[in-house]
C-alpha cells in the first residue's frame, strides 16, 4: 500500500473519529442542559430515581473527555511512524518531513482540543446535577 494513502488514512481517520465524537458530546450537552430546564424534581419518587435520569448520558461526555487526547496521540505515533518509513525509503527532502510532522501534530491538537471542550461539558452537567439533587433534597425536608 501506498505510504502516502496511509498517511491519509491515519491523518484523516483520526480527525474524522475525533470529530464524531466530539459532535456526540455536543449533542449530549445540548440535550442534557433542555432536559435539566425542564424537569420538575416533584415527580420522582426517590433520589436514587432522579440521579439516574439527571446523570444519563454523563459518563459518554466524561469518556470521551478523557479518551480523545488518547486518540489524537494514537493519531500522532502512527503518523510519526509512517514519517520515519517515508524518510527510511531513502525519500529524505526536509519539506515533506517537517510537513508530514505538522500534520501529525495536527492529531494531538484536535484531540485536546476534542477533550478540553468535553470536560468543560462534563463540569456544567455535573454542577447542574448537583444542584437538581440539591433540590430534591430540599424539597423532601419540608
Amino acid at each position: 500500500m501506498d505510504i502516502e494513502l496511509l498517511k491519509n488514512l491515519v491523518d484523516y481517520g483520526v480527525v474524522a473519529l475525533l470529530g464524531f465524537m466530539s459532535f456526540l458530546s455536543i449533542w449530549f450537552f445540548i440535550e442534557r442542559i433542555f432536559f435539566y430546564k425542564k424537569i420538575d424534581v416533584d415527580s420522582y419518587k426517590s433520589k436514587k430515581s432522579l440521579e439516574i435520569v439527571i446523570t444519563k448520558h454523563l459518563s459518554i461526555i466524561g469518556t470521551i473527555a478523557s479518551n480523545a487526547p488518547y486518540i489524537g496521540l494514537l493519531g500522532t505515533v502512527l503518523a510519526i511512524m509512517l514519517t520515519f518509513m517515508t524518510m527510511s525509503s531513502g525519500d529524505i527532502e526536509a519539506t515533506k518531513i517537517m510537513a508530514s510532522l505538522a500534520l501529525a501534530l495536527k492529531a494531538t491538537a484536535v484531540g485536546l482540543v476534542v477533550a478540553i471542550i468535553s470536560q468543560m461539558f462534563y463540569n456544567i452537567l455535573a454542577r447542574y446535577a448537583e444542584v437538581i439533587e440539591s433540590k430534591y433534597d430540599e424539597i423532601a425536608e419540608v
